[in-house]
Formats: C-alpha cells, sequence, structure tokens
C-alpha cells in the first residue's frame, strides 16, 4: 500500500511515524517533508500548496491513500482535488475546511446553532472597527478573518493596542488577504484545553485532551507562537467536563455542519475555555494541531492508517479505538528570538541514551550530511510516562541531551497541569 503524507512540520513527523507502524505500508511519501524524517519515508521536494504536482504525483506513483495535514492545502481544496482522481484522503474537503479558514463563517455557524463561545462582532472596515474599539471592554481579542499560520490573534491590553491590531492588519495587511474581514471578540477567561477529534461527518471520537502553551517564555510571558510545548491528558478535562462538551459543542458543530452541506470528514480540533459560564469555543481548526499532536498520537493503541481510512470511508462507528493508560510530555525547542528574527543553519547533535522521542520539525541537511536547523520550532522532545510528573521530567532530563547553537526552550511546560491535577 502506497501512502501519501502532505506536510513538512513536527505534527507530520508524529503522523508519518504512527503511519509506519501499520504493516500494509509498503512506501510512504511525504510532500515535502523535512530530512529528520529520513529512514521513515520518501520526502518529495514538493510544497504543501503547490496543488498540481501533488495531484500529478499522487497520480503517477500511484498513491492508494491520502492523509493531508496542514490548513492551507485543506482549505484551498486539496482533498476534493484527489478525490476528483480517484484516490482517497483523510481530510475534510474544502467546503468543510471553511471552519478553520475563516472566522467569520465559524462565529456565525456558532450563533446559528447555539454553539457556546464569546461575543463578537465583525468588520469589514477600519473606521468601523476603531469606533467599536473606542467603546469596547478590555481586554479585547482581536482576529484575522483567514489563516494566519496561528498568529492572526492579538489580546489588546487597551485601545493603543486595538488600534495598532486594527491598523496591522487591515490597513498593513500583515496578513494578506486574510486581514480584510476581523473578528472583535469578548475576552473569555479559565482553563484552556485541546481537544482533537476524528469524525466522519456522522460519528464523533475525542481523543485525549492536551494542553498547550502558547506563549514563548515561562510563565506564559512574550509573544503567542506556533506552541512551545504540550501534555496530555489536560487535567482540567474531567470526565463531567467531557460530557459537556460532548453534548453542548462536539455534537451539535458536526450536526451543523451536516445541516449546512459541509459534512466534515476528518480530524476536527476544538480549542476550547473552560469559563465560569462552561466550556466554550475559542477556536476551530480543520486538522491535527501542532504540538498537540505530538503528544496525543504517541497515546493511540489503535492503528492510525485503520481509523483514517475507516474516516474516510463512514464507518467510525464500528472501530474500536483505544487509548494508553499514561501521559505525554512534549517540550519544543526553537532557535532563540523565535517567533521573532531568529538565525538558523546550526548543527544539531544529539547524546546518546535519550529515551525520549526526537520529532524533528525546522531542520534541513548541512552540506556535510548533518542535520541542521531551518526554522524557529527546530524539534519537539516527547516522553510518554505511567504518570504526568514522570513525562515532564523525563522530557526535560532528555532536552539537556539535545544541542545547538541558540537553542531555545520553556522551562515550565505542565506546570500549571501538575498544580491542577494536585489540587
Amino acid at each position: 500500500m502506497n501512502v501519501l503524507v502532505v506536510g513538512s512540520g513536527g505534527r507530520e513527523f508524529a503522523i508519518v511515524k504512527k503511519i509506519r507502524e501499520n504493516k500494509k505500508v509498503d512506501n510512504l511519501y511525504v510532500l515535502p517533508g523535512n530530512a529528520g524524517m529520513d529512514g521513515m519515508a520518501t520526502c518529495v521536494p514538493i510544497g504543501a500548496k503547490d496543488l498540481d504536482a501533488i495531484v500529478e504525483f499522487a497520480k503517477t506513483h500511484p498513491v492508494d491513500f491520502a492523509v493531508v495535514a496542514p490548513d492551507d492545502p485543506l482549505v484551498l481544496g486539496l482533498v476534493d482535488r484527489l478525490e476528483e482522481q480517484g484516490i482517497p484522503c483523510f481530510g475534510p474537503r474544502a467546503n468543510a475546511a471553511i471552519l478553520e479558514g475563516s472566522k467569520v463563517f465559524s462565529k456565525g455557524l456558532m450563533k446559528q446553532y447555539g454553539i457556546p463561545t464569546a461575543a463578537y462582532e465583525v468588520y469589514d472596515n477600519p473606521a468601523d472597527a476603531l469606533e467599536y474599539a473606542g467603546r469596547a471592554p478590555y481586554p479585547l481579542v482581536i482576529k484575522a478573518d483567514g489563516l494566519a499560520l496561528g498568529k492572526g490573534v492579538v489580546i489588546a491590553k487597551d485601545y493603543a493596542e486595538a488600534q495598532a491590531a486594527i491598523h496591522s492588519m487591515m490597513e498593513d495587511h500583515v496578513f494578506g488577504k486574510s486581514g480584510d474581514r476581523i473578528v472583535m471578540e469578548e475576552f473569555l477567561t479559565g482553563p484552556e484545553v485541546s481537544v482533537l477529534s476524528f469524525t466522519d461527518g456522522k460519528t464523533i471520537v475525542p481523543m485525549v485532551s492536551s494542553m498547550d502553551h502558547k506563549r514563548a517564555l515561562d510563565n506564559d510571558e512574550g509573544l503567542n507562537t506556533g506552541g512551545m510545548g504540550t501534555v496530555a491528558p489536560n487535567p482540567y478535562y474531567t470526565p463531567q467536563v467531557a460530557r459537556e462538551c460532548m453534548e453542548r459543542i462536539f455534537l451539535p458543530t458536526i450536526r451543523a455542519m451536516s445541516r449546512e452541506g459541509r459534512p466534515f470528514k476528518g480530524c476536527l480540533y476544538f480549542g476550547l475555555m473552560l469559563t465560569p459560564d462552561g466550556p466554550k469555543v475559542i477556536e476551530y481548526n480543520c486538522r491535527f494541531g501542532d504540538p498537540e499532536t505530538q503528544v496525543v498520537l504517541p497515546l493511540l493503541d489503535t492503528d492510525l492508517l485503520e481509523i483514517m481510512m475507516a474516516v474516510r470511508e463512514e464507518r467510525l462507528d464500528r472501530m474500536d479505538i483505544r487509548w494508553k493508560n499514561e501521559s505525554a510530555c512534549c517540550v519544543i525547542l526553537a532557535s532563540d528570538g523565535y517567533p521573532g528574527p531568529y538565525k538558523t543553519g546550526y548543527p544539531i547533535r544529539t547524546e546518546s541514551g535519550i529515551s525520549s522521542d526526537v520529532i524533528y520539525a525546522g531542520v534541513k541537511r548541512g552540506e556535510d550530511g548533518m542535520l541542521i536547523t531551518s526554522g524557529g520550532r527546530v524539534l519537539g522532545v516527547v516522553r510518554t510516562a505511567p504518570t504526568l510528573d514522570e513525562a515532564i521530567q523525563g522530557a526535560y532530563e532528555d532536552v539537556k541531551k539535545v544541542h545547538f547553537e541558540n537553542a531555545y526552550c520553556r522551562h515550565d511546560i505542565g506546570k500549571r497541569a501538575l498544580l491542577a491535577g494536585r489540587g
């Protein structure tokens, strides 16, 4: 069986590693992949947004099953294009991927179907947005409507910060057309929870919950990033909270999308805030999260590829999906300066005796064949263990055994989770 995975980062590394466990897989291609995947898959230098080239590659090799992992090709309709050529895919079609592709759409869907979320206003004119910012309560959350590499969200503490965000998004176009419209939301408080889920448009099966750490610096300070680390499961996501989310958020979302003629098949990510008024949706993602995937998939005790094929064939209700009774921690090693300017091209050296998995993301091969840094988030060190405390300690022990110049990591990944679990 020939399998194709589209994408290049740590999320795709984790997916490839899990798919590789399936004995039916003969050839595993990753487009474009990264140099850290050597030995697990064949990396092909075709960009994730080069839809024509991806479709041509899938036709000529031929590919029996494709997994489209990143948001851009999903929103651009890669699944539609591949399915038209008779290539089965895991991932939503473009009309369902809009759930992440347009925050205006997703907020409207939640409002129409009574799915709990923050109160909001939508603006496509900077003057009107500024007028609202002048009378809105603060903090105020300002979001670009479209995709922005996870960076299109500003939490403005006052009018000056809101003004700067509106100007940056709508007039300077820092996120391109994604900022032509913006969503301005009330600021919610409470613990955050990430829940990935498998869904075939009719059945939804949540995965193990996780806790992301978005800020660049310890104690949740500094700029927002794509994620500096994760732990799973999230202790705030109790069985009672899980039942409430299923009844009020998960099932209503799947049913709403089906009623809208946009059945969602793939991985649906729920970014949740556990507010004093109950769980509310902060955001939807139309794919596996990064770095949540890195801690969730190692805990999966059922074959991932079999689940993905069941999702595509709408037989998820017949799958027995099991999870290990363990915990996981992922610590991201980044290039110092990320998410701002940073330098790359530094050799990566790992000591022997590492018990954790090293999940490569922003890496490439140097002229001497060594792995060198090529991105902001370079790699993740992932440890699973019987308890969360052991997983965190183990991950940080192994972080000390990975070396490259200007390496940086947060030193408090999982700290809040441990405190919550002990409380």
